[in-house]
């Protein structure tokens, strides 16, 4: 039977390490390089920009961020190619955003 994971609920919750302070996560999938996590930004959230070795989605669930002066609301989708600089990422508010990385395939 597969494991149920209510997306709203205070349940396994964990500090988001490399992430501004006050940032939370909760890992819906971590396999062979593929991670799926909700992200609660806190209120005056920030992340300088940055990349990464896969491709990387965001989908806003609640509240919203600003990226290079856009603003992504509730119901916002986002991608980013592996190795795209994306942010900086600011929340005034704090946001709560799906994000999911593709598994990670070496260059042949």
């Amino acid at each position: 039977m597969k494991k149920f994971i209510n997306l709203y609920d205070d349940l396994n919750w964990q500090d988001a390490n490399n992430y501004a302070d006050g940032t939370k996560q909760k890992v819906l999938r971590d396999e062979n390089s593929a991670k799926t996590i909700l992200l609660k930004l806190p209120k005056g959230f920030y992340m300088a920009p940055h990349s990464h070795v896969t491709t990387e989605q965001h989908f806003v669930l609640k509240g919203e961020y600003i990226s290079e002066g856009k603003i992504y609301g509730t119901g916002s989708y986002q991608i980013f190619k592996a190795s795209e600089e994306h942010g900086p990422f600011t929340s005034k508010d704090g946001a709560l955003i799906l994000v999911i990385w593709d598994p990670f395939k070496p260059v042949e």
